[in-house]
């Protein structure tokens, strides 16, 4: 069968009428459905979703204008067409300032028809990419894109690619703000289950029965206020991906169940006794140690070792600090388009702050350093006084500010001597270059390549 060119509900009270489109549509590739007034194409929307509404204006009922109301309410992003009778142009410029997309006079000319409805077609369908890639941003977490360069990014992005199309549960472990949730989607992304939903769950913010409510839902009257019966989260994510976030902090009880569905794929609403069966694929997280807890008898181990099958453990920010300039630009230039500033980059002294700070809070912390900065920002360059106080008083993990080691690569030293030199000298370029022994535009190379390239003098 050949692929459809885009569905389009026809909707005239005139029996022949319809039958006419609808042939010479089809004939033409489109997949049509027809309705014979306003009200049975609302019953439609749902059932058919058309890309395109190609609607008479003067119908009993609910006519084409009224028609193009409740669509529009509906589905926003259905591009509709009006068809009116010759002569009755008042009528289709009412309907184009109601909100059609274009109009048709009848008796209809065939070979306008069809130019008039490739060319709707062709805004469905840009509108509908401009609606994926909304909701694609709606659905970003607080970092945006995975950022990183470090040698220990690229080993776990190479190692999510590989494990990405496979059934098996993955363990997400890291310290909070490292971007779990960003790896979670990442991996949903890239496997075969991408065209079906990523089911997002913490399992921290709830309480026992709620929890084991949101999990596997409920029937009516399973408990006080459940007035009607609920799918889960499991049912909802079936043929996608159920990420658990904080799952050391689920109770025994929801353990045992979660447990069942791990080693059987099946499990019961609460309160209910049908036995369901979904597929999907879990993957959890947690920035707790769970091989002490399960030590200590707080959370099972045959739950550990089936949550356990594939392993990802992210760095925290202080053990990649050459990416704290990428991450850094990153959102500098996301913050500053939010704010409408015209903000170029880091001073040296800011760059300094940056590198030598310990981020306790990992990238989430980053991020709100860099937002509070460009709100803060007065000029076209983020400045060290921009920064929390805290990071001029106190730089990185170690006392004197020194990247730990180990835990730095010679890239994270050779950054961290260069931007402290800076910082010493106020940001001259000639003067950090002497004190390390190269060349003037060596350290300015080694800005750009920071991407933080900007401040002191620029000798060379």
């Amino acid at each position: 069968m050949a692929e459809s060119h885009g569905r389009i509900l026809i909707v005239d009270d005139e029996a022949n009428a319809r039958a006419a489109l609808s042939e010479i549509l089809r004939e033409e590739g489109y997949e049509t459905e027809t309705a014979a007034d306003g009200f049975k194409a609302l019953g439609k929307l749902g059932s058919f979703g058309p890309d395109l509404i190609l609607t008479d204006l003067k119908m009993p009922g609910l006519d084409g204008l009224g028609l193009l109301r409740e669509a529009r309410a509906a589905s926003p992003s259905t591009v509709l067409v009006v068809m009116t009778a010759f002569g009755s142009i008042d009528s289709a410029v009412e309907a184009i300032k109601g909100g059609a997309d274009n109009y048709l006079t009848k008796p209809l000319d065939p070979a306008s028809l069809l130019a008039v409805v490739e060319r709707a077609m062709e805004k469905a369908r840009l509108m509908a990419e401009a609606s994926l890639l909304r909701e694609r941003l709606r659905e970003r977490n607080a970092f945006g894109h995975i950022i990183g360069e470090h040698a220990a990014m690229r080993a776990l992005l190479e190692t999510v690619t590989q494990v990405a199309p496979s059934r098996s549960s993955v363990l997400i472990v890291g310290e909070s703000g490292t971007g779990k949730e960003l790896v979670a989607a990442a991996l949903h992304r890239a496997s075969t289950r991408s065209q079906h939903p990523l089911v997002r769950l913490n399992c921290a913010a709830l309480s026992e029965s709620l929890l084991e409510s949101e999990l596997f839902g409920h029937e009516r009257g399973a408990f006080t206020g459940a007035v009607a019966r609920r799918e889960g989260r499991f049912k909802q994510a079936d043929g996608g991906t159920l990420f658990l976030d904080e799952i050391g902090e689920i109770p025994a009880a929801t353990q045992v169940k979660l447990l069942r569905f791990l080693q059987e794929r099946e499990f019961e609403r609460v309160g209910g006794n049908e036995t369901l069966k979904v597929d999907v694929r879990i993957v959890a997280a947690t920035n707790t140690d769970l091989e002490s807890r399960v030590r200590a008898g707080q959370f099972r181990e045959d739950l550990f070792y089936r949550l356990n099958v594939i392993r990802l453990e992210l760095p925290p920010l202080r053990e990649r600090r050459s990416d704290v300039p990428l991450l850094a630009g990153f959102f500098l230039r996301r913050y500053a388009q939010e704010n409408g500033r015209r903000i170029s980059g880091f001073s040296d002294g800011a760059l300094a702050r940056l590198g030598s700070w310990g981020w306790p809070g990992n990238v989430r912390e980053l991020e709100h350093v860099v937002e509070r900065a460009v709100v803060l920002c007065r000029g076209e360059r983020i400045e060290a006084e921009h920064l929390p106080a805290a990071m001029g008083a106190h730089h990185g993990g170690d006392p004197d500010g020194r990247p730990p080691i180990p835990g730095s690569s010679i890239a994270d030293l050779e950054r961290h001597a260069i931007l402290e030199t800076l910082r010493a000298v106020h940001g001259s370029t000639s003067k950090a270059a002497k004190i390390l022994g190269v060349s003037p535009r060596k350290i300015q190379y080694k800005l750009h390549e920071y991407g933080l390239a900007g401040g002191g003098d620029h000798e060379s």
